[in-house]
């Protein structure tokens, strides 16, 4: 059977070569897929010279062209790299592929792409040398000599194998193997050495600090955005990439012709027109609605849909609100979660001197923002046990301090909580900036909210916020988008669970539940 060829359209191709050029001047040379040794650890360009941007509004294809950029590089023998191992190689070119957020790099992997989150990168873990040997046979595919550990049998290497081939994590194949991540983790270290080659995709998250660490740790580093989305808090409606020079900054205008025919992209770039207001936006989205089965305008919101997939919302208080009349729906207790309630990770909050813990729930995929899903209480008080979405080793038990917050009331209500560790809001709505670089198969859009944004009047670098919100919360809908345009919630069509959550248990215990770690 012939493989249909790949074609790109004309920006991307033009992309493709500008980003080849990049390459070409760091020692990767696509067109004839060979490379150069490394530069020196102390080897750095000048001011912007391994610096490029592509950026381009939803369905432009930055992502295809990225995946296709990142098969090229493996094809040249770079070698691509996460932050759960990284093979001890200085004759080997590399390539980091990078995401903000756990459910922006699970979406990347879901395509093919190995990528890892930014918090991966700047935090490595630190092996047990034995079974470092272990990790460097599994990157090497297998080959040569088989690794002696005792107590790891040859067909408990030949299962962490079979695993690691169908999904490349280290820490994922030792759970295959049984072990838990005590017997080969010994610590966790902040890199302080460079990379080679990053790809950063959802860009437009990115914040100064981060922009500027990945800057001094990679000395070529391409970075994919969209530019319509909304900028980083306290941004001033900028973007990282904005601040490069205008030569380095490369546009995709097409709309990939994958992404035709798609009422959802359609109605995100009408939001492009200036003139469009928001009762004319609002009717094509009824027009769209009544001849796409793909669009669906709704008088109240779905509860079952808001357990996995968070309403999407502008102001806070609707947001509580949300939350109180779905966990009101699921006639949860007021002082207690219910195995199956989503959860917003907040923060660490952690004193100074516990920064290896903070690192290791960090480097569990508990950052800010991370999307979870609450399994029960864990076996000491205070603890609970949690599922992370699109992290690669979802489940985890953690210190948990879980806030449920209440209209008109300052201080959330705290039902319980350990001393300290991984701070959580409820998730059963989110605002629109807390969704960027999410994406579900079906979001709703609580549309008042966005008519009450409209009536402001504010503007975010020349453009309506509300066009700015409407076009981040359609985005995120990979499938259906449901405009809901009352303040209803409709009742649960099933009791809530976490049944649907199937993947094995974690195989770390970094959280201080474990035997022979602090509480």
């Amino acid at each position: 059977m012939e493989v249909p060829v790949f074609q790109f359209s004309d920006d991307q191709a033009e992309a493709f070569e500008r980003v080849s050029a990049l390459l070409r001047g760091a020692g990767v040379h696509l067109e004839d897929g060979t490379t150069a040794p490394p530069p020196g650890d102390n080897a750095r360009r000048g001011e912007g010279d391994g610096m490029l941007a592509i950026v381009g509004r939803a369905g432009s294809g930055k992502t295809m062209l990225l995946s296709r950029l990142c098969k090229a590089m493996e094809a040249c023998g770079v070698d691509v790299i996460s932050g759960d191992y990284e093979r001890r190689r200085k004759d080997r070119r590399t390539l980091a592929v990078l995401a903000p957020t756990n459910k922006a790099a699970s979406v990347l992997r879901r395509q093919g792409v190995p990528a890892t989150t930014i918090h991966r990168i700047l935090y490595s873990p630190v092996y047990d040398p034995q079974y470092e040997r272990v990790a460097e046979w599994l990157v090497a595919d297998g080959k040569g000599e088989r690794p002696s550990v005792e107590g790891l049998s040859e067909a408990a290497l030949q299962r962490a194998l079979t695993f690691y081939r169908h999904m490349r994590s280290i820490p994922g194949a030792l759970a295959a193997a049984g072990l838990r991540g005590s017997d080969f983790i010994t610590g966790w270290k902040r890199r302080e050495d460079p990379l080679d080659i990053g790809f950063v995709d959802e860009s437009s998250m990115l914040d100064e600090r981060q922009f500027d660490d990945l800057r001094e740790i990679f000395p070529t580093l391409v970075l994919f955005g969209d530019p319509a989305q909304l900028a980083p808090v306290n941004q001033s409606g900028g973007m990282v990439f904005d601040t490069l020079a205008a030569p380095q900054v490369l546009t995709l205008e097409r709309i990939h012709r994958q992404a035709q025919d798609n009422p959802i992209l359609d109605l995100a770039h009408a939001l492009a027109d200036a003139r469009l207001g928001f009762a004319d936006f609002e009717a094509m989205i009824a027009e769209a609605a009544g001849r796409d089965a793909r669009v669906v305008v709704a008088p109240r919101m779905d509860a079952t849909m808001m357990a996995r997939s968070p309403a999407l919302v502008w102001r806070n208080v609707t947001r509580i609100r949300l939350i109180q009349a779905f966990r009101a729906a699921y006639q949860a207790p007021a002082d207690a979660l219910l195995p199956g309630e989503p959860l917003i990770c907040d923060g660490i909050e952690l004193p100074l001197k516990h920064r290896k813990r903070r690192i290791d729930l960090e480097a569990r995929g508990l950052i800010k923002g991370a999307q979870v899903i609450y399994l029960g209480a864990g076996q000491k008080p205070g603890f609970s046990r949690l599922h992370v979405i699109g992290a690669e080793d979802p489940q985890v038990s953690a210190a948990s301090i879980i806030k449920i917050e209440s209209p008109g009331e300052e201080e959330p209500f705290i039902p319980y909580a350990a001393r300290m560790g991984a701070a959580f809001l409820h998730g059963a709505a989110v605002t629109i900036h807390k969704a960027q670089g999410s994406q579900w198969e079906a979001v709703q859009v609580f549309a008042p909210d966005l008519w009450a944004a409209s009536r402001a009047g504010r503007m975010e670098a020349g453009v309506a916020l509300w066009k700015r919100l409407a076009y981040v919360a359609i985005t995120r809908a990979e499938k259906r988008l449901f405009w809901v345009t009352r303040n209803r919630l409709a009742r649960p069509r099933e009791p809530l669970s976490a049944s649907d959550l199937n993947a094995p248990p974690a195989p770390f215990a970094l959280t201080g539940e474990g035997p022979g770690h602090e509480t």
